[in-house]
């Protein structure tokens, strides 16, 4: 039994493909346009999860769409009507576009699909709620049997936060929170207020906020949002204007911190970091209340996490270390793009009540479930991108990407399938030596083209991980935060700390400062042997000439453009900014050895946010 899941519309667009309940397949459609968080039908990735299957869409049983647009309509209706006649200016802008488009969902969808196969019958079309998607996403490959799930997100159709039980193959929600009051929400307006982008920006005030102090918690607390303790909550709308309005917050919102919203090309100021801090603390203490209450309630020890909430890994992380659940699984894809699969899995377990097996680790096949690119192929595409490269053997690969780490190059790595999710996870990553202080700044700033503060993550072989990180635990995904060893840390003088600003970031804070935060605190991936053996095999190499077992792992971009997919695109980037060398299956290519108006081709062709 085959059944394609989709999420499109609204952002990162993405498909799924599900084969007698195992996912075979999954992709944002971003990658393949090159439009980052494409929110468009996502016919590339459909044609990609085909292609992958050896199928055609008249070979699939079902297609399911991960929600459930006439109850979003009736949401933006209800909301209108009981706003009136506040918001007319956004109600102008939205209505057209529902009537025109989004209220006759099904017939678009199916007239999308028959440019797949003339004949797909609308029968075999399914819609899921949302959060049921969000939530499916997270308990059926989880490596569970019964666990809670916690989805916390924006908003789907009505509901913001949602708890759920699953066992077996069955899922139920039994918990939820409506709109307008939402934790994802109320963290996107504090994006909005410090001058980043809603919906992708968020990750930049979580990783703001370690330069900062939680000043503002609780005048968050006493204002915009009323917290209880088993972690209900509810917003003052009157601070906020995005349930009628053009914008996050108002004038009320601002006045309340004293300052006006930043303008995005604006200095980042103290005060900023301090709302960062804030709204952080805020979230973290949100979270962990749900997360208590709902252990205590059900007795579960087993935790699913899902929902665009669930990416912030500084929050992932308290609740691990809290201990009221033994052991935590996120779907690595916890945004929209995750819904493709939850839809996909809850029509096959939920609708059909197909049986689930429950994989050792879980059935994500650690996301790596994107296009992959055989070694003949990879050389016939750089060759005709005019890129000159080196085949090596496996083995004589590893140890030049190694050598090159070691002697502090950063490094393009692209191996097998593509990740599915916003992480790169060792498949399309750029990677770096963690123990030079310069590598943080100089990949942010020649490299990725992006704010300096922006923090890096470890990759670091699973066997060592409890060497140098305060975690013995699995983390594959990048979505746990923890400490870095004390006796990993460096002490320093008080002269360092007084420089320790956002620009002051070549200070050797630990024994690997590229990868230490100003809180010592890391974002870390774990690697283990079986999930993912030639990526391990490179960080046993690179322990090996330099007794460290962490890398530095970055997504292979550049800021505003997706994580590159195809050879072409990795060489594109790699001629477009500063990395030293590429490595791309067998074929390493350096720098130096490229054709130089090549480069300055390249180089022009980014247009960066």
């Amino acid at each position: 039994m085959r059944i394609l899941g989709i999420s499109a519309f609204y952002h990162d667009s993405a498909a799924a493909l599900v084969e007698d309940g195992r996912i075979v397949a999954a992709a944002q459609e971003e990658r393949f346009t090159r439009k980052k968080h494409d929110p468009s039908f996502p016919m590339h990735a459909i044609s990609y999860c085909l292609e992958t299957a050896g199928a055609r869409l008249s070979d699939i049983d079902h297609v399911a769409f991960y929600d459930k647009p006439f109850l979003k309509f009736e949401r933006l209706l209800e909301t209108y009507i009981a706003l009136a006649p506040a918001g007319f200016r956004s109600f102008q802008m939205a209505i057209p576009l529902w009537l025109k488009e989004k209220l006759f969902q099904k017939s678009l969808l199916r007239n999308k699909l028959q440019q797949f196969d003339e004949e797909f019958d609308g029968a075999r079309l399914l819609f899921t709620e949302h959060h049921l998607s969000h939530a499916a996403s997270a308990f059926y490959p989880s490596p569970f049997d019964k666990a809670v799930v916690l989805t916390m997100d924006g908003v789907g159709e009505w509901a913001t936060t949602s708890a759920a039980l699953g066992e077996g193959n069955r899922l139920e929600i039994f918990q939820e929170i409506h709109f307008p009051h939402s934790l994802g929400l109320l963290y996107s307006a504090v994006t909005y207020y410090t001058g980043f982008k809603v919906n992708s920006g968020e990750y930049k005030v979580m990783g703001l906020a370690p330069y900062g102090q939680p000043k503002y918690a609780q005048l968050i607390l006493d204002h915009l949002i009323d917290l209880k303790p088993d972690g209900s909550f509810r917003l003052d709308m009157s601070y906020f204007d995005y349930c009628t309005g053009l914008t996050m917050t108002n004038e009320r919102f601002a006045k309340l911190f004293g300052q006006p919203v930043r303008a995005p090309d604006e200095l980042l100021t103290p005060f900023h970091m301090d709302v960062a801090a804030s709204i952080q603390a805020v979230l973290e203490e949100a979270v962990l209340r749900l997360t208590r209450s709902l252990a205590n309630k059900t007795g579960a020890r087993n935790l699913c996490l899902a929902g665009g909430v669930a990416l912030n890994c500084v929050a992932n992380g308290k609740v691990l270390r809290d201990g009221k659940f033994d052991h935590i699984w996120i779907q690595p894809a916890a945004g929209d793009a995750g819904g493709a699969v939850g839809a996909a899995l809850a029509a096959f377990h939920q609708f059909k009540g197909e049986p689930r097996s429950v994989a050792p680790c879980d059935a994500m096949s650690g996301a790596f479930l994107g296009p992959e690119f055989s070694q003949g192929e990879i050389e016939r595409r750089l060759g005709a991108a005019g890129a000159r490269f080196a085949v090596l053997a496996e083995e004589k690969m590893v140890e030049a990407t190694a050598k090159a780490l070691s002697d502090q190059l950063a490094v393009g790595w692209f191996q097998g399938r593509m990740e599915f999710g916003p992480r790169s996870l060792g498949a399309r990553s750029i990677l770096g030596d963690p123990r030079s202080p310069a590598m943080q700044k100089n990949l942010n700033l020649k490299v990725k083209y992006r704010e300096s503060f922006r923090p890096f993550a470890p990759v670091v072989l699973r066997e060592d991980v409890s060497d140098w990180f305060e975690l013995d635990s699995d983390s594959p995904y990048m979505l746990i935060v923890a400490d870095v060893r004390d006796d990993k840390r460096r002490a320093m003088s008080a002269q360092e700390h007084a420089l320790f600003g956002i620009d002051k970031l070549n200070v050797s804070r630990s024994e690997i400062p590229a990868v230490t935060h100003v809180d010592y605190s890391a974002r870390i991936q774990t690697v283990s042997a079986n999930i993912n053996p030639l990526f391990h095999r490179l960080l046993r190499q690179f322990k090996a000439l330099s007794g460290c077992p962490v890398l530095v792992n970055t997504s292979f971009n550049v800021r505003g453009e997706p994580i590159v997919c195809t050879p072409e695109d990795a060489f594109r980037c790699f001629m477009g900014n500063e990395l030293d060398v590429l490595v791309v299956g067998n074929c390493v290519l350096r720098k130096s050895e490229q054709d130089s108006a090549l480069r300055q081709d390249y180089s022009s062709a980014f247009e960066l946010d």
